[in-house]
């Protein structure tokens, strides 16, 4: 279509050029068409012309052209070629017909065009272009074959025509406008807007009701030549197509073979959206698979005498034109030319055929509308020239009439017609908007037919244009308004993925990604992410919080850790009473009371601090926990390296010239303890200054809970204190290692050094568990570490003592710590 609306274009320039008046001036021209113009298939002479063009047959058919001959005019059929017969349409002959009712009435009146006799010229544009084309040079040039300029020409040139009424469809006056727009010629066209000139056909006023819309197929019917096979093709995709809703853009004719072929096989119920060429077309009525189509359409109306006009028809009268003659054969089924070449089953037309019994379109004037706009139409040009060339009293028939003039008045014409319709123009040329929201209904007696159920009026406020009168019968029964789309809506918790090479309405409904949600019903492409500190429900259409994980006394682990802190606590507790009432004792006064004391306490602290790792982060119990493990445990090491040294010390004095026990007293013992526990104060110290440890919340770690734990702040003072903690039981497993020779009566140094490789194991054995244990499970290993090296201490240094006090205390003596004694197995 693109290429002929070019190819018309270049033409119509080039006409422009060879016959404008300049190029008279200086080419005079004298030439003869080549072949006979083409005859209207109506007409009748006047002083002024009104062009009318229908699409009363289908097709043209249109001869290869084999560049040999002149090619062939276009014939005119119902049918493509490759159906065969030929149909005309008894509606389309109707608007025709109205032509040439309203040209008679206009004559008949003495208010409009005195004196005046208008006369038409009506073609069949047969619903194609290239004929559309063809009929408008002729309506520019006329019957005249010949061409003749001898000396100049007129400034402007009248053409054949004054005006043209038509189209039904929109495709032919497109193609018309842009020759007929060339030369001014007013097309005024029925399909719901008025055409003046080439640039006014692109602001063509349309409504729309379904909007948006996606199609989830497209299909573009050549009607040139619409073959069983294709027709068989198109109505196959309609089946196998999952859309319950479908715009059909069609010429009514095409249509109707398209409806032809889908009647064929029973189909589900479908909604048509249809255009006006074929929403209002009694035609159709008998295709019960369009029951509920939905359309807009020109209101009806009443001609008045129009009915009658139609069936004064009489044989003699028909014979008269080949197109009446086609419509009265076919409509009785007989001849009325006498042809001895009858088909068989056709009779002579005997002259009984009665049209006023006939039904058919031609004769139903129960639905005017689109013939009510040819009717509005034809008045709107006999206005138009009534303008141009009529004063208060006479017309000047005499007057040369430019179409451009006919063209400007045309815009300022604003009548009303005897049945009661207002006509003007706007500056664009179109008329005011006024449709009806056309359903097709069963009637009681199970018969389709048109039922008004809306109105839309561009004249009303903004807003208000549109209004409901009744309710819309939908296909198949339904209640509610049908859906017909190629993909439902995707559903809270999933989005829409499209799928390669279908329409954007096709696609398919994936869920949403890890940590992602859509909460609502859609077509959205993305879902949304979720805050950093919320996770998506189960259905994945909310974002929650997420639940907040630590080491707490709710948590069982939590409590057995809680259990076991308070249990060494006690045993501590009651070990401290047990040496505190017999600390006369030699097993007592020989461990160093002062340091078992001080070991005791520091122990009970061990096993306190564990507490600290255990409940919900915050500043000072991230900063305290591991600051008083690390003071606590230097301190208790602290006595333990003491405790080791004075036995060394003891048992080196005993050696003959030895004193080294003077350097070695309580002061010494008290210092070195000091000393040795500020040092890890200095380093706890600094790491608080520079940077502690702090809470924080870890949403790395799992995705859909949320780790509150304590950060290490400088992880460097963090490896500081666990590095001086592990140098000094390094230091006292060394030394205690050296004493393990020392007589067997007197064991502390044996059980120094079990539970400083105990406490050793431990902490080794916890640097990578630690590293490497997720979430609270780091406090529980840090607290598991703190309990099982306390412990150790406990076990291996004061409970094989304690069992002595309370068990054997024939052995609490200074003979058998001495050796003097024989020991026993313990």
């Amino acid at each position: 279509m693109q290429i002929i609306s070019s190819l018309v274009s270049f033409v119509s320039a080039l006409l422009m050029t060879v016959f404008s008046p300049a190029g008279c001036k200086a080419n005079p021209v004298s030439c003869r068409l080549w072949t006979e113009p083409q005859l209207p298939v109506l007409s009748m002479n006047g002083d002024f012309i009104i062009g009318g063009i229908f699409t009363i047959h289908y097709y043209a058919n249109f001869e290869q052209n084999t560049y040999t001959r002149l090619p062939l005019q276009p014939r005119c059929s119902g049918r493509s070629v490759c159906e065969g017969g030929v149909e005309s349409r008894e509606q389309e002959l109707r608007f025709a017909r109205a032509l040439t009712f309203t040209i008679h009435e206009i004559n008949s009146r003495t208010d409009l065009l005195p004196g005046i006799t208008l006369g038409y010229q009506i073609y069949d544009s047969c619903s194609s272009s290239p004929k559309a084309v063809n009929v408008a040079f002729q309506f520019v040039n006329g019957f005249d074959p010949a061409f003749n300029v001898r000396h100049s020409c007129p400034k402007s040139s009248p053409a054949a025509v004054s005006g043209i009424v038509g189209e039904t469809s929109s495709t032919p006056p497109i193609s018309m406008a842009r020759i007929l727009g060339l030369f001014g010629i007013p097309q005024v066209n029925i399909v719901g807007y008025v055409t003046l000139s080439y640039f006014s056909i692109k602001k063509k006023k349309k409504v729309f009701i379904f909007l948006p819309s996606c199609n989830a197929f497209g299909l573009l019917i050549y009607k040139y030549c619409i073959c069983l096979y294709k027709l068989e093709r198109v109505a196959n995709v309609i089946r196998r197509s999952t859309t319950r809703v479908i715009v059909a853009i069609l010429a009514s004719g095409d249509m109707k073979f398209l409806i032809e072929e889908l009647a064929r096989e029973p189909l589900p119920p479908l909604l048509w959206i249809g255009s006006e060429t074929w929403i209002t077309d009694a035609e159709f009525l008998r295709f019960n698979i369009c029951a509920g189509a939905l359309g807009f359409g020109v209101p009806r109306s009443v001609i008045p005498g129009f009915h009658e006009f139609l069936i004064d028809l009489s044989p003699s009268q028909v014979l008269k034109s080949p197109l009446l003659t086609e419509f009265w054969e076919r409509s009785f089924n007989c001849s009325l030319k006498g042809r001895t070449d009858l088909s068989v089953g056709v009779r002579q037309c005997d002259g009984s055929e009665d049209i006023r019994a006939l039904q058919n379109p031609y004769t139903d004037t129960s639905q005017l509308r689109n013939t009510n706009l040819v009717y509005k139409a034809t008045y709107a040009i006999a206005h138009a020239i009534h303008g141009v060339i009529c004063n208060d009293t006479q017309c000047d028939k005499t007057i040369t009439l430019s179409p451009w003039q006919v063209h400007n008045q045309l815009k300022k014409v604003n009548f009303t017609t005897k049945n009661g319709d207002l006509v003007n123009f706007d500056s664009n040329g179109d008329p005011l908007t006024i449709y009806e929201l056309i359903n097709w209904q069963f009637k009681k007696d199970g018969a389709l037919d048109f039922v008004t159920v809306g109105y839309y009026d561009s004249s009303k406020p903004r807003g208000q244009e549109f209004r409901m009168s009744s309710a819309i019968s939908w296909p198949g029964g339904q209640t509610e308004v049908p859906v017909s789309v190629c993909s439902e809506s995707c559903p809270p918790g999933t989005r829409k993925a499209v799928q390669k090479g279908r329409p954007v309405c096709c696609f398919k409904c994936i869920p949403c990604a890890e940590g992602e949600i859509s909460n609502k019903t859609g077509y959205s492409l993305a879902c949304l992410h979720c805050p950093a500190e919320f996770w998506p429900n189960t259905k994945q259409d909310s974002c929650l919080p997420k639940p907040v994980e630590f080491l707490s006394l709710d948590d069982s682990l939590g409590i057995i850790l809680t259990v076991f802190s308070v249990v060494g606590v006690f045993v501590s507790v009651c070990i401290a009473a047990v040496f505190y009432k017999h600390r006369a004792s030699p097993i007592v006064r020989a461990n160093n009371s002062e340091l078992s004391f001080l070991l005791l306490f520091s122990l009970t602290l061990c096993f306190l601090c564990s507490l600290t790792f255990i409940g919900q982060p915050s500043e000072w119990s991230c900063m305290l926990r591991h600051t008083a493990f690390g003071i606590t445990f230097v301190l208790c090491i602290s006595c333990v390296l003491g405790k080791t040294i004075v036995v060394l010390m003891a048992f080196r004095d005993t050696l003959p010239g030895s004193n080294v026990t003077k350097w070695f007293g309580p002061s010494q013992q008290r210092l070195s303890v000091l000393a040795f526990t500020l040092i890890q104060v200095l380093i706890c110290v600094i790491w608080l200054k520079l940077s502690p440890p702090f809470p924080f919340k870890n949403v790395k770690l799992y995705k859909e809970i949320i780790i509150l734990e304590c950060g290490l702040g400088s992880t460097i003072g963090f490896w500081a204190v666990l590095g001086y903690i592990g140098l000094l039981a390094f230091l006292c497993f060394i030394l205690a290692f050296l004493a393990r020779k020392l007589p067997d009566n007197f064991n502390e140094t044996k059980f120094i050094t079990f539970s400083m490789l105990i406490f050793c194991v431990v902490w080794i054995t916890f640097i990578p568990v630690y590293v490497s244990s997720p979430g609270k499970f780091t406090a529980a290993m840090e607290i598991f570490a703190i309990l099982a090296s306390s412990f150790g201490l406990i076990i291996c240094i004061f409970a094989p003592k304690c069992f002595i006090i309370v068990f054997r205390p024939e052995q609490n003596t200074k003979k058998h710590l001495m050796g003097k004694v024989p020991s026993k197995a313990l």
